[in-house]
């Protein structure tokens, strides 16, 4: 059975004019249950990560500043958030969420974290509304645990995985790709393990024939046994933040090709929402539920 990590007490860290994106998750949620996509079952609600976890990660002067709202305003302004201890409690829950949701998908194959996807945090800093990285948090836990050796970051937000790139660079039991706008944020690109940059505009048929290109790629030389799948759909043509051209149909294609993958190669999969900002929320919330509905048709 898919499990997802649900957070009903998902506080806005956003400003009144700026809480359009942040309602899909609330309205994701209810969407799936209503279509029956997904039912109660599927949910569990996460608590609080444990500290020894976020500091295998990130640098202690760094978490504890964070913590206890004492990062400079220089450092709280990049992050993009008025820093709050309920902004504070609600990432440690979002990493949590991912955490758990990788332990439960070794029994279960797959889970998703209606969250997450905070590829913009780096080792000591927050930036670009990330504050702390919960799939290089979960990432390092199953590898420090014994349950997965080599680890695949498959990140195809339109903004590149610039804080996991960093986290990484010198870890070889993890592989991180990252497929993202090449004008788009952030100005100052990381080096990944593979990086595909992408021009404006970018159409349905040009992603997904480097997508696959590019996974044929990786797996030529790294072998998987857990993936991570940040399936961010800021990717779409209607995307405010976004400079791609992509239709809802081409990010369900794109859905369909990495569980594809993710059968052929049976392991397991934790997948994390990441962004989507386009005008209509009805096109943020199907773009989303597409990647639920496609992981239940081919996984389960």
């Amino acid at each position: 059975m898919l499990k997802v990590a649900f957070h009903p007490n998902y506080v806005h860290p956003l400003p009144d004019n700026h809480r359009f994106p942040m309602e899909k998750y609330d309205l994701l949620p209810k969407q799936l249950i209503h279509e029956g996509t997904l039912d109660e079952t599927n949910f569990f609600e996460p608590t609080s990560i444990a500290e020894e976890h976020v500091l295998a990660i990130h640098s202690p002067v760094y978490y504890s500043n964070l913590c206890n709202l004492k990062l400079s305003a220089k450092e709280e302004r990049v992050t993009g958030f008025h820093h709050s201890y309920s902004l504070i409690d609600r990432e440690k829950t979002i990493m949590e969420g991912t955490r758990l949701g990788a332990e439960l998908a070794l029994n279960s194959g797959a889970a998703m974290n209606i969250a997450g996807g905070t590829h913009h945090a780096f080792t000591n800093r927050g930036e670009g509304f990330c504050l702390l990285n919960d799939q290089a948090i979960a990432a390092n836990w199953l590898i420090q645990e014994g349950k997965a050796k080599n680890v695949l970051i498959i990140d195809l937000d339109v903004h590149q995985g610039n804080g996991t790139a960093e986290i990484f660079k010198d870890n070889p039991a993890v592989f991180t790709f990252s497929m993202h706008g090449k004008n788009n944020y952030p100005l100052h690109k990381e080096q990944s393990d593979l990086d595909i940059e992408l021009e404006d505009a970018t159409s349905d048929n040009d992603f997904i024939f480097l997508l696959n290109k590019s996974i044929d790629q990786v797996l030529k030389q790294f072998t998987p046994d857990f993936i991570f799948y940040q399936c961010g759909v800021d990717v779409l043509a209607s995307d405010k933040l976004g400079r791609l051209g992509l239709s809802l149909q081409g990010c369900r294609e794109i859905d369909k090709l990495v569980f594809n993958t993710v059968r052929q190669l049976n392991v397991p999969v934790v997948c994390s929402m990441g962004g989507g900002y386009s005008q209509d929320i009805k096109t943020i919330i199907e773009a989303h539920a597409n990647t639920f509905r496609e992981i239940q048709t081919i996984l389960f």
